[in-house]
């Protein structure tokens, strides 16, 4: 497969783990496989440095036949990568980190998030800074590549394949091989082909809110088993839950998470979607464009807390979000011009918010209301991320 040679500057990314790493003793950089982490390092301690451990290559496999002895006696910034294969360096990392003065600090990489890896989060707690790193941020390709990464999403041999066809067959055999062998990989036991139908079947629910009940019947295995099916692809960062926010209101509000696939290209390959016109056409492109959106908003705003609200009387508002004791509501929209809804105005009273921002695919900004303002993705997402919390 042929790949366009680009190289992006994925210079938010870089910053975020850079402050990481000046501040805390252990850093975490947490993200799907093929997201581009190993890369990242890379810029901070080359591949051929004795600081430098691929727990996928034998030869750093060999290196670290005794932990202890291999990583005392480094200095300076020391990487491990693909850290899920030996979670039993993690207890090894706390006593390191504890040392003073602290001849090392230690960046490192996973696939899976902490829950799945054991120990890591009791291991490592107050030492621990994690940072999170998904596909290429819009922020960093810029506004004219927005609908080639929304088509393709952010995964980098995907956005930089040579063509959408090559692009294509890389997302399906990387949805082929993350469940065939990356999984497994992970001490994951469930077949592939049960796994791989309730992704295509969940494709189909993206943006919607979770029914175990009814994904159980379709699937006809137990509610139990589907939820940890959904559990386990959000702990490999494929999905998103995001939690319901509810308060004491008057009004009945919906308690069961939003479920999105976290990345538009993965969701296009499960749902068939080859090109733009498909995507244009497709009875999904509302659901499609929502979830690139949420995604990318919670990449630049980097909110405390993240939620949605929604109502059984059917008001509803895509992100609650929480900082610096804000409170700002987000709803997406993909219309030429969005205008006021009801839905919006119960949010902006009932959840008191600070502010209420829709974002859409178009160029220009405009007020729909006090404290309402309509924002391009594209311009919430880069200059106005941290005008939204002021």
């Amino acid at each position: 497969m042929v790949y366009h040679h680009v190289m992006i500057d994925r210079k938010t990314d870089i910053s975020l783990v850079r402050t990481a790493i000046r501040r805390s003793r252990v850093v975490t950089l947490l993200g799907p496989r093929q997201c581009g982490k190993t890369t990242l390092a890379r810029q901070f301690v080359p591949e051929d440095s004795v600081n430098y451990f691929d727990l996928e290559d034998p030869q750093s496999m060999a290196r670290l036949s005794e932990p202890d002895l291999a990583l005392r006696r480094l200095k300076g910034l020391v990487v491990i990568d693909e850290i899920q294969r030996r979670p039993e360096l993690l207890p090894l990392l706390r006593v390191l980190a504890d040392r003073k003065p602290l001849p090392a600090r230690f960046l490192v990489l996973g696939s899976a998030a902490p829950d799945l890896l054991s120990q890591s989060s009791e291991t490592l707690a107050g030492r621990l800074e994690t940072v999170h790193l998904e596909g290429f941020r819009l922020g960093d390709l810029g506004p004219s590549r927005q609908n080639r990464h929304w088509l393709r999403g952010g995964f980098p041999l995907a956005y930089t394949a040579k063509s959408e066809t090559n692009s294509m067959v890389w997302r399906r055999q990387f949805l082929q091989t993350f469940l065939e062998r990356d999984l497994p990989q992970l001490g994951i036991q469930i077949p592939s082909v049960a796994l791989g139908r309730f992704w295509n079947m969940l494709a189909h629910y993206h943006a919607q809110t979770w029914n175990g009940a009814e994904l159980a019947r379709a699937f006809a295995v137990s509610e139990s088993t589907v939820r940890r099916y959904l559990d386990l692809l959000t702990g490999v960062f494929m999905l998103r839950q995001l939690p319901p926010w509810f308060e004491n209101l008057s009004k009945r509000q919906v308690k069961a998470p939003k479920v999105y696939v976290r990345d538009s290209g993965l969701l296009h390959a499960l749902l068939g979607i080859a090109d733009r016109r498909n995507l244009e056409l497709h009875p999904k492109v509302g659901a499609s464009w929502e979830g690139f959106a949420v995604e990318e908003v919670l990449k630049a705003l980097r909110p405390d807390e993240a939620y949605y609200w929604a109502t059984h009387q059917g008001a509803e508002i895509d992100l609650v979000l929480f900082k610096h004791g804000r409170r700002v509501g987000v709803e997406c929209k993909r219309m030429d011009a969005p205008i006021m809804t009801p839905s919006m105005r119960i949010a902006l009273s009932d959840l008191r918010l600070d502010r209420l921002v829709v974002v859409y695919p178009g160029n220009h900004r405009y007020a729909l209301a006090a404290r309402v303002n309509v924002i391009p993705l594209v311009e919430l997402i880069g200059s106005e991320a941290d005008a939204v919390w002021k």
